[in-house]
């Protein structure tokens, strides 16, 4: 199982709802550590700019002022199969489909604020990594 690293945002309305620490001890408690964290505020133009991927999907702008909404916690996760493994303690994008015990699941509200972004492959995590980090603010304990 390779070491991976993957971008995690804690979104605007699981960090209104204080539940940041729970989020986090669920990626410690099954095998990640976090390398990199900030809190940010995303405005409009740099929302943009990170889901610029979307950018022709009819969801875009609703999406794009979702995140930047509030305040949003920024990880790098780091860890075996961090990828997929993230992906799987976040649960189905739509938290009525995510499996019991999963972060959406617990503390998502809806498919639009569904508490959590995780990097769906080692290609888009880099990329989104380096939107948020610098190699200097990365940080392995391993």
């Amino acid at each position: 199982m390779p070491v991976q690293r993957t971008l995690s945002i804690i979104k605007p309305d699981a960090v209104g709802k204080n539940v940041i620490g729970d989020i986090i001890r669920r990626f410690e408690e099954n095998g990640l550590s976090v390398i990199a964290a900030k809190m940010v505020h995303l405005s409009a133009v740099e929302a943009g700019g990170f889901y610029a991927v979307h950018a022709a999907r009819p969801f875009f702008a609703d999406l794009c002022a979702f995140i930047s909404s509030g305040p949003v916690l920024v990880l790098v996760l780091e860890g075996k199969n961090a990828v997929p493994l993230n992906r799987q303690l976040m649960g189905a994008t739509n938290p009525k489909e995510a499996e019991a015990g999963t972060i959406r699941a617990d503390h998502a509200d809806s498919i639009d604020s569904n508490a959590v972004h995780g990097s769906d492959s080692e290609e888009n995590a880099a990329i989104e990594i380096s939107y948020f980090f610098s190699d200097l603010d990365l940080h392995s304990r391993g």
